[in-house]
């Protein structure tokens, strides 16, 4: 009889850090920004999309910062558009 034969091991939950205030959750109550190379920046919901990815957390001001400093310019590595901050606006208003 194997020695952790009858034992259950924990299921591993991937984690993240929310890129504004540097809180690490499951990576499932995150929600993944990712920069592509043909649409720009946009909000992945499925967090499955090719590119460079960010997580952010549900805090509203979390939202704000993104889309009104360089936080995600730097995490992302590229430049925030006009259009860019415009779609993270409206997430923080849905």
């Amino acid at each position: 009889m194997s020695k952790n034969q009858g034992r259950t091991r924990p299921k591993h939950i991937p984690q993240r850090m929310c890129v504004v205030c540097r809180q690490t959750s499951a990576k499932r109550t995150l929600t993944r920004v990712v920069r592509t190379t043909d649409q720009g920046v946009q909000i992945d919901p499925t967090g499955k999309l090719n590119g460079r990815g960010a997580y952010v957390c549900d805090n509203s001001v979390c939202w704000q910062r993104i889309a009104e400093t360089d936080v995600l310019e730097k995490a992302l590595r590229t430049t925030l558009t006009e259009e860019d901050r415009q779609r993270l606006r409206a997430r923080i208003q849905a």
